[in-house]
């Protein structure tokens, strides 16, 4: 089972992101749970999004001690930190956190996702690169079935985000 939280500013993706981690899950007969929660100002405000990939039956949709905690700003990082269970994993936007854990029972990854968005061109697309870090840290999903399903699920209208969400994956996954 993996409980998963992705928080951040609204704006960042962090629905979308938490979106395909649980339609990838749902996609491979697994049990999942999304539920997100932002705060009326959208926009700027706060956001974030329990996502829970389980063979069993969840019992509740709610993340309050994640295994995995994807941070993408500072009071994110903050706020949730020390809510990782011992043995969990923090992958953190060092671009927009340049704070580190003082937890040595954790795993911790920081990756400079917005910077490399913007030197890659694909702005806005950071929430990408951190589910490729995910997906390389975790092994929670094969890439090539994890891309396969994020993918597909672009709408045809928006058909031009399909390259541009592969390389943002790819990105992430990439990146040491």
């Amino acid at each position: 089972m993996y409980n998963i939280l992705l928080a951040g500013f609204g704006g960042q993706g962090i629905l979308f992101a938490g979106k395909q981690i649980a339609y990838a899950g749902m996609k491979s007969d697994k049990e999942v749970s999304w539920l997100p929660s932002y705060g009326p100002e959208m926009r700027g405000g706060t956001a974030n999004c329990s996502v829970i990939v389980s063979d069993e039956p969840i019992g509740s949709p709610l993340v309050t001690d994640p295994d995995i905690l994807i941070a993408l700003n500072l009071p994110s990082f903050e706020k949730f930190e020390n809510k990782i269970k011992a043995g969990g994993i923090l992958i953190s936007d060092s671009s927009l956190i340049s704070k580190k854990t003082d937890r040595t029972d954790i795993q911790a990854y920081y990756i400079p996702a917005t910077e490399l968005a913007n030197q890659n061109e694909i702005s806005g697309m950071a929430n990408v690169i951190m589910l490729g870090k995910l997906i390389q840290v975790t092994g929670i999903y094969d890439y090539n079935y994890f891309e396969e399903v994020m993918t597909g699920s672009i709408p045809p209208s928006k058909e031009r985000l399909i390259a541009l969400n592969k390389k943002a994956l790819s990105i992430g996954y990439n990146y040491r």
